[in-house]
């Protein structure tokens, strides 16, 4: 059975990148009738927060990305916290060094990073040289009762070929001499992410790793890991990362907020999964789709190796697009208290039926509820409009209202006919005379929502502008 996992770390907000490698996993598991897990990788005790964490859980299942093994639901290898299962992680360090494939490093950061500068100015690429690789167990023994916190570093087999078939790259070759050892534990003994993260993946029997191509390089230590251990390796699929239309990583200069901030806005769940789910990979249909269609027609071979330019305007068009697709009920309650209550119940249904195709946001529905439920103020730019408009204009549709009342095509035809005009110059000043704007919903839900009464005052209103 297919097993994908989702394994961020809370230090910060769930963001666009986090939020695009959770859905295509989550799909990948919903296509193959399979396992999503959610695992939160906490080992990093300075920056990580309890706070993330139960947001990103909350985030997650807003835009409808449940989990069916991790926190709050369980399975078979309880706890999903890492930093609960350092009892866990302690058992395969102890058959790691029984197996000398470890051993412990007293380098410090200080040290390490000398050594780097040095590497770098020299032209070769910043690896470890294994300083401490040959110390002898007296040599240990004396550091350690120094009061010396050693690092637990793997080591790298010498002259070895790591290869893999990335089920989105396709086959990868690394060299063991250019990896260099590496810390699987830190000083404070806490597990490293090389480490962490690969045990639980063969320990939690997950199948597939889909995650951003900034992790490739992680992938052959962590396989290197693996076999060392004796424990089953996952399919790693490594799909290109989210850049801004400049190229540059994706950051909020380019518009990108955090799914957090993204929701305070008013943008709707299935809007952002709409867009993220097309954020490098292909949909040959391109209609609005609910998590199960596009589950239903996610594939892997359909990810793209290309960066993912990510583009606000698309973002707002699949925003538009759910708006469309809400029903009335889950539109009105999506609109907020701050609409309703301007809203008078017996207008509900017809005010959801007239600015429904012109609102994107809850705000733009604030704007056209105080646009048509209380007093209206005509802008400078409105005023000019008026006050072009022909001297008889709106004194002959006063005079028409006492029979057309609400019907705007009667109402619009009788002024055509009498003042013998049209088009712009007839239908400009009295969407301007009736709203104060001069684009908005269709004229004839608009008379019909404001009513008689507040039609003739408004006109009357424009009438008076001179």
């Amino acid at each position: 059975m297919t097993k994908t996992r989702f394994a961020p770390s809370p230090t910060g907000y769930v963001h666009i990148g986090n939020v695009r490698t959770a859905l295509f996993n989550a799909l990948l598991a919903k296509h193959d009738k399979g396992i999503f897990l959610l695992r939160i990788e906490d080992t990093d005790q300075n920056r990580s927060e309890e706070t993330y964490a139960e947001q990103l859980q909350h985030d997650l299942l807003w835009l409808g990305l449940a989990w069916q093994e991790g926190p709050g639901v369980g399975g078979d290898q309880v706890p999903y916290f890492q930093s609960q299962r350092q009892s866990i992680y302690a058992q395969y360090y102890q058959q790691l060094e029984e197996a000398k494939h470890v051993y412990p490093c007293f380098c410090s950061d200080q040290e390490l990073a000398i050594a780097r500068k040095l590497q770098l100015s020299s032209g070769k690429p910043p690896r470890y040289q294994g300083t401490c690789r040959q110390l002898s167990a007296e040599q240990i023994k004396q550091k350690i009762e120094q009061g010396l916190k050693p690092t637990l570093r793997f080591r790298v087999p010498d002259s070895q070929v790591i290869e893999f078939n990335d089920f989105v790259r396709g086959p990868q070759r690394f060299q063991s001499n250019e990896i260099g050892d590496f810390v699987i534990r830190r000083g404070d003994g806490t597990a490293a992410f090389f480490f962490c993260n690969a045990i639980d993946d063969a320990v939690m029997k997950v199948t597939h790793v889909l995650r951003g191509e900034d992790h490739l390089t992680n992938t052959p230590r962590q396989l290197m890991i693996l076999q060392a251990l004796g424990l089953p390796f996952p399919q790693y699929g490594h799909m290109a990362l989210i850049v801004g239309p400049d190229g540059a990583p994706l950051s909020k200069r380019h518009g990108s907020r955090n799914i957090k901030e993204l929701k305070q806005l008013g943008f709707l769940p299935q809007a952002i999964i709409n867009y993220l789910g097309r954020l490098g990979h292909y949909y040959p249909d391109n209609s609005y789709m609910d998590l199960t269609q596009l589950a239903t027609n996610f594939s892997v071979s359909a990810l793209g190796s290309a960066p993912a330019r990510y583009d606000q305007e698309q973002l707002l068009y699949w925003q538009k697009q759910a708006v469309q697709h809400l029903d009335e009920s889950s539109l009105w309650d999506w609109l907020g208290a701050e609409v309703q209550q301007l809203i008078p119940t017996t207008a509900k249904n017809l005010f959801i039926q007239t600015i429904k195709a012109n609102i994107t946001f809850p705000t733009d529905a604030l704007h056209w509820a105080k646009i048509f439920f209380t007093d209206l103020h005509y802008s400078a730019e409105s005023s000019a409009i008026l006050k072009q408009a022909d001297a008889k204009l709106f004194e002959t549709a006063i005079t028409v209202l006492a029979q057309a009342g609400t019907d705007f095509k009667a109402l619009s035809n009788a002024v055509s006919q009498q003042l013998n005009i049209k088009g712009k110059a007839l239908f400009q000043p009295l969407r301007v005379a009736l709203t104060g704007e001069l684009h908005g919903p269709e004229m004839g839900h608009i008379v019909e929502l404001l009513g008689k009464d507040k039609i003739h005052a408004r006109l009357t209103a424009a009438s008076e502008i001179k």
